[in-house]
């Protein structure tokens, strides 16, 4: 990850707006919007409180998790955030959204699936992920996403009730994923690249490696591309494998899943068998990025094998 205001990952992903003219909280403040006395860790965000959270993120990063009542996994997930957040005591803070309730931020934030989660830094947005995913998989994102805030200056913490009991230390990451997640902080994708493959190497079964090697190979491959440019060029040659490949890519970073399998699917689809290797093994490559257990993943799945067989 790179700044937050210019990262090609967030271009065209998200527009907070609308949203930005709410009332905020005063210039500096540090304390998260509380249903009750005193500052919150976790704590509900509305529409006409968004303003306040935007502000809160220029002192702290913001997590975001959109959920709703109805959303089996967003009950999975949402106990895994709160956990987390709650044990780094301050470093960050958790605003959740009901989409049902919130349209005005659902909009904003394009959510198309949830849980959708996604970070505020310095008013700026970052996505995370989408889907119930593992403990810790939210902690690495988490300490990647408190270094992406270190390089932008955004350090400040809310002060936690009990916060004279000492701090819960961090675990330590393996030194594969140290070395992959020092080489993001440098932007240096390529020697991240190598330190996940390495990680692979020791040990092929490692999920956490595995979804971070296609992280960064998302992020090189979306560095530097505009969305609109890349639309573009994707509309006037509709077989044109890496043009369509470079809309589909910063779909997946904005979130938009189903629409990256479609484009992808569809590509496939017309292609001459011969051409198809490419499209497929992008798609397997993405598929393990977002999840194989993801319902949007066993459809694309699904429907690659009826075009394979």
């Amino acid at each position: 990850m790179s700044d937050p205001t210019s990262g090609a990952v967030l271009r065209g992903a998200v527009d907070l707006s609308s949203l930005r003219s709410r009332p905020s909280a005063p210039a500096g403040s540090a304390t998260a919007p509380s249903a009750g006395p005193g500052p919150s860790l976790i704590f509900d965000a509305t529409d006409e409180s968004f303003g306040q959270v935007l502000e809160l993120s220029r002192s702290v990063p913001v997590v975001v998790d959109l959920w709703a009542e109805w959303c089996g996994p967003c009950t999975q997930l949402s106990p895994i955030l709160e956990k987390v957040v709650t044990e780094l005591a301050g470093r960050l803070v958790l605003a959740k959204v009901d989409v049902d309730a919130n349209p005005q931020i659902s909009q904003g934030f394009r959510a198309q699936s949830i849980p959708m989660v996604v970070a505020l830094v310095a008013g700026q947005p970052v996505p995370l992920f989408t889907g119930a995913v593992p403990e810790q998989q939210v902690r690495d994102v988490f300490a990647q996403l408190l270094q992406l805030a270190a390089q932008n200056g955004v350090t400040g913490t809310v002060p936690v009730d009990g916060a004279e009991s000492a701090e819960p230390d961090e675990p330590a990451l393996p030194p594969r994923h140290q070395e992959a997640f020092d080489a993001i902080e440098a932007g240096d994708y390529a020697r991240a690249v190598s330190a996940y493959e390495a990680a692979l190497a020791e040990n092929p079964r490692d999920e956490q490696a595995q979804a971070g090697l296609g992280q960064v190979r998302l992020l090189q491959r979306v560095q530097g591309l505009d969305l609109q440019q890349a639309r573009d060029a994707a509309a006037s040659a509709p077989t044109d494998i890496e043009a369509q490949f470079a809309v589909a890519d910063l779909d997946i970073a904005g979130g938009h899943i189903d629409d990256a399998f479609a484009r992808l699917l569809d590509l496939f689809a017309a292609l001459p068998s011969d051409e198809r290797g490419a499209v497929r093994d992008r798609l397997i490559e993405l598929f393990g990025l977002i999840g194989n257990s993801d319902a949007r993943v066993i459809r694309a799945r699904g429907r690659l094998t009826s075009l394979l067989f």
